[in-house]
């Protein structure tokens, strides 16, 4: 492996440790405070040389014990963050500023994560709602779903997270980053969700039945959609997330996958960002099957650019 490829694989591993870091939600050390016959719990930080305190609930076993898996997770990720740090540094890799555009962008996209995610899991069929999309978010639980669908808004939130870090960013939209994209989109329900789909796979409501994906054409087809210097970012975007939809190079999670692969792309070069609304989801997929039996990129392409493509000035 070359000290390129070795750069790229710590920068994913990286960006991978504080998502990850950025989903637990509480910072410290559990704490457990008694006033009258009552204790409640906090976490203790230090912050500028001062312990501060932040008050979680009242205190049961339960949360206790949560407290201290997190404490303990929190201290194991961070330990591997700095060794990541220090292999970085090892290889020559300094940290550069993000253009301005970009990182225009990348501030883009976060402030429209949520609905960016609602929006995609409505295209899966996850029966929820906004509200409790956003419950899940930012909280990691909500009542009245199903441990799958709280498990893949959950996962989605993971992957966005992933590809909205700054050294991510940078890397290059290629296999392996799309490779990783799946398995932080299929956590939780295969083993690794970021394997080349081994089986074949039929199509609901689609005469299409697409091919055992092959590795090296896979590969070969994403580096020449990424190097057509005559497209546009929005039409590169849209072609990798077409061609990744419609290979269905995974077993599961093809769509929910090629959306963000091509986000990892365009927001790459600052323009913007591809989400197919709420409303726009029964459109998308009957020109999505006529793409897939066809091959006519034409009509759903114009589409997406002009339903799909979020930008900014």
């Amino acid at each position: 492996m070359s000290d390129i490829d070795k750069v790229q694989e710590l920068l994913h591993q990286k960006a991978d440790i504080q998502a990850r870091l950025r989903l637990i939600p509480y910072d410290g050390t559990p704490e457990v405070k008694k006033q009258g016959d009552k204790q409640y719990l906090y976490v203790r930080k230090r912050v500028g040389g001062h312990n501060t305190s932040t008050y979680v609930d009242i205190y049961s076993d339960t949360l206790h014990q949560l407290l201290l898996r997190n404490s303990r997770e929190r201290r194991e990720l961070e330990k591997l963050l700095r060794q990541v740090n220090r292999d970085l540094l090892a290889l020559g890799y300094t940290d550069e500023e993000l253009d301005p555009r970009v990182q225009q962008n990348l501030d883009f996209a976060r402030a429209n994560m949520k609905s960016n995610i609602y929006d995609q899991a409505v295209l899966e069929g996850v029966a929820t709602s906004f509200p409790q999309t956003e419950e899940i978010i930012d909280n990691g639980i909500v009542t009245g779903m199903s441990a799958d669908d709280v498990q893949k808004i959950l996962n989605l939130k993971h992957a966005w997270e992933f590809i909205l870090d700054k050294d991510v960013i940078r890397s290059k939209s290629d296999y392996y980053l799309l490779c990783h994209i799946a398995k932080l989109i299929n956590e939780g329900f295969f083993t690794n969700g970021g394997r080349i789909r081994g089986v074949p796979v039929t199509i609901g409501g689609c005469s299409y039945i697409p091919p055992l994906p092959i590795e090296m054409d896979v590969k070969t087809k994403i580096d020449e959609i990424v190097g057509a210097t005559q497209e546009t970012a929005i039409d590169t975007a849209i072609r990798l997330c077409l061609y990744c939809m419609k290979t269905q190079i995974f077993l599961d999670g093809n769509k929910r996958t090629s959306v963000i692969f091509a986000n990892h792309y365009l927001i790459s070069q600052g323009q913007g960002f591809l989400v197919i609304p709420e409303k726009a989801v029964p459109t998308f997929k009957k020109l999505l099957v006529e793409y897939y039996e066809s091959d006519d990129i034409v009509e759903i392409s114009a589409f997406m650019k002009l339903k799909c493509w979020k930008n900014f000035e």
